[in-house]
């Protein structure tokens, strides 16, 4: 049947039936009443609101389509089409319905515990009332306009008289900012010691423990004792050092290489039917001013319903530019601005810890300030993890670099991106080993994050100690094929800091969760323990070692260039350090290369050219990683962002790194 009687049939015929209803004499309200009641009865119950408004009927109408697309109750979609104000609904509203309007809401006058507070502010539905001090002492109710049905208000007054004089209707956001004000100072503990508390031992905010402690500083001091008395027997040690963390290096980068294979065709992601979890997504920001406009674009080409999805753009207290930026936004209003309030430590992890204490979702997902995630990345990630049983605790997205072409350190960059993304972690899942996460494009299952203690806010590498600490407490990780965009460092001032970074991170991860060995090995179980030895401690090591085996190789190649003898003793170390070195270049190629399209292997004479150089630069952050260690272990070094753009003027990444990745339905 269509509705209205009229050819063309649906929403649209109704509100073009509408807007040419005449609006003559004392009659318009009933028709009015009438023609909503049979094609939008949603709307007929609002009406008297809207008379109060002046909002025409036709964009009554719209804000009603508007709201069923949506997925959003009719107050929203009418001020999403700025039919009316925030200040003005409020009145039209209490005017209608009896009820006094409270402006402001003192925070110290909310009568709710700060535990209860967060449940609160957790929360999406929006009549859970609220108990105040009023002005003259009295106790009184606020509720808010959200998802408030007038019929259902005024019966309910109707038969409980005296509730009226007590209720208090309240903007939404001025409520949530009170209550997120009496909450704070336990967000913000919670936000930094919560983990602390729960699992001390998987807490980075003590460096090392005391056995840690006293192994370090027995090196360290006879470390000079071994140079002048037994120095050969110390270059030898190092070398076998070298020798163990560069061959356990370089078998994991074969094994990884034999198990690649072609992609093979799937099956498009598609929208399902049905009812959808609520999704949040966090993304914390410091200094990111300049990419918040194409972050915000980016996040919009997420396909999940806009009624179930909950966005947190977290931000620093003093932040001031970051902040200016993104309150000149029109933001939808599934978004919400997180202020994370000053206190150390100052790092993306705790920021998070205390965004998601007031996210409301069942899922919940992780991006960077640069990314721009594929819009059906949130529905893969749920699909996968409904599909699977409650112990799939995360899923990790394809990073793809998109900015490959701007340089030498990009280039390398998307080279590494590739060979992990394509190569080791879907070798590693494959096989139900540890998986450590990429500190974006991370989906969680809410409850298991929460069961795990969430991020550790003294960890500069959060995601890689998280993806340890899931599989210790029973939890899987997976990978789906959904990818992100991001652009790479291009110059090496802003690559050595994030570089360092993460070194500084892979040592702090090692150091926690190598206190008690033997309860590591048991809980990851002996191969996943052998991979996070070598992933942390042998990656950081080989790192460190690098320069060692070089020098020793210059020295020995130019002794013997001016024909001297350098002895079994030199000969041998000479003979490991080009084992080593050649071993370790040609694994850490050849398993790029194989992750590689036909179109991405042009210019690979680059990379091998650059190879020698690249590694020296992973030995200067190495050792810049073990000095911040001991000097600033806490200290989170910012890597700055500009945005991306191709030929056309789009933040969409111009010139992707994955050209293998399945076409995928949007």
């Amino acid at each position: 049947m269509r509705p209205f009687g009229v050819d063309g049939g649906g929403d649209a015929a109704a509100a073009d039936k509408a807007a040419r209803t005449p609006s003559e004499g004392a009659a318009e309200p009933d028709h009015d009443a009438v023609l909503a009641q049979i094609f939008f009865p949603e709307l007929a119950e609002w009406l008297p609101v809207l008379r109060r408004l002046a909002v025409p009927l036709q964009a009554a109408i719209e804000a009603t389509l508007h709201a069923r697309r949506e997925g959003c109750d009719l107050q929203s979609a009418l001020l999403a089409l700025g039919a009316t104000t925030r200040s003005d609904l409020l009145h039209a509203i209490a005017a209608e319905l009896g009820l006094g309007v409270v402006e402001t809401v003192d925070p110290d006058k909310i009568i709710v515990r700060r535990e209860h507070s967060i449940t609160l502010l957790r929360g999406r539905n929006g009549q859970i009332p609220i108990k105040m001090i009023g002005k003259d002492g009295d106790v009184v109710f606020l509720i808010t306009p959200e998802r408030l049905r007038p019929t259902a208000m005024r019966t309910m007054i109707a038969t409980r008289p005296t509730l009226a004089r007590h209720l208090r209707l309240v903007d939404a956001q001025v409520l949530r900012a009170a209550v997120l004000a009496h909450a704070r100072p336990l967000l913000a503990r919670r936000a930094r010691l919560g983990l602390f508390e729960r699992f001390p031992e998987f807490s980075a905010r003590v460096v090392a423990n005391a056995w840690q402690g006293l192994l370090v500083g027995a090196l360290l001091a006879l470390l000079p004792v071994g140079l002048l008395l037994a120095r050969d027997d110390l270059l030898s040690a190092a070398h076998f050092l070298a020798t163990l963390f560069f061959f356990s290096c370089v078998s994991l980068r074969f094994a990884a290489v034999a198990s690649i294979r072609s992609p093979k065709p799937t099956a498009g992601v598609a929208m399902p039917e049905g009812e959808k979890p609520v999704y949040s997504v966090l993304v914390a920001l410091y200094r990111e001013a300049a990419v918040v406009p194409d972050l915000v674009a980016a996040l919009e080409r997420l396909a999940w319903p806009r009624d179930r999805l909950d966005i947190k753009l977290v931000c620093e207290a003093g932040d001031t530019g970051t902040l200016a930026v993104i309150g000149a936004l029109d933001l939808p209003p599934h978004f919400e601005v997180v202020v994370v309030p000053r206190g150390g430590p100052k790092t993306k992890p705790k920021a998070l810890d205390y965004a998601l204490q007031i996210a409301g979702g069942e899922f919940v997902a992780l991006y960077d300030a640069e990314d721009d995630p594929h819009p059906m990345q949130l529905v893969e990630a749920w699909q996968r993890f409904r599909d699977a049983g409650p112990d799939l605790a995360a899923v990790q997205a394809p990073l793809e670099i998109s900015n490959r072409g701007n340089g030498l350190i990009a280039r390398m960059f998307a080279f590494e991106y590739a060979a992990l993304f394509r190569g080791l972690l879907p070798w590693l899942s494959n096989r139900g080993l540890i998986l450590p996460l990429g500190g974006t494009s991370n989906h969680f299952r809410r409850e298991a994050l929460e069961a795990v203690g969430a991020w550790d806010p003294f960890n500069v590498t959060e995601d890689a100690d998280l993806g340890i600490r899931l599989k210790r407490l029973g939890y899987r990780t997976e990978i789906i094929s959904c990818p992100t965009h991001e652009p790479a460092p291009t110059r090496f001032k802003v690559w050595l800091p994030q570089r360092t970074r993460w070194f500084k991170g892979w040592a702090q991860t090692w150091l926690v969760h190598m206190r008690n060995p033997a309860r590591l090995a048991r809980e990851l179980g002996f191969k996943s323990f052998l991979i996070a030895q070598v992933l942390f401690a042998g990656m950081l090591a080989s790192a460190l070692l690098h320069p060692l085996l070089l020098a020793t190789f210059a020295y020995f190649s130019i002794t013997l260039l001016f024909s001297r003898s350098i002895g079994t003793f030199g000969t041998t170390l000479l003979a490991v350090d080009v084992v080593n070195v050649v071993c370790g270049y040609l694994s850490f190629l050849l398993l790029g290369w194989q992750t590689l399209s036909r179109r991405e292997r042009w210019g690979f004479w680059k990379i091998v050219l650059f190879t020698p150089l690249y590694w020296v630069m992973l030995s200067l952050a190495g050792w810049r990683a073990v000095w911040q260690l001991w000097r600033k272990p806490h200290h989170w070094e910012k890597t700055p962002h500009e945005p991306v753009r191709g030929a056309a003027g789009s933040s969409r990444p111009h010139q992707p790194i994955f050209s293998g990745t399945p076409a995928l339905r949007r």
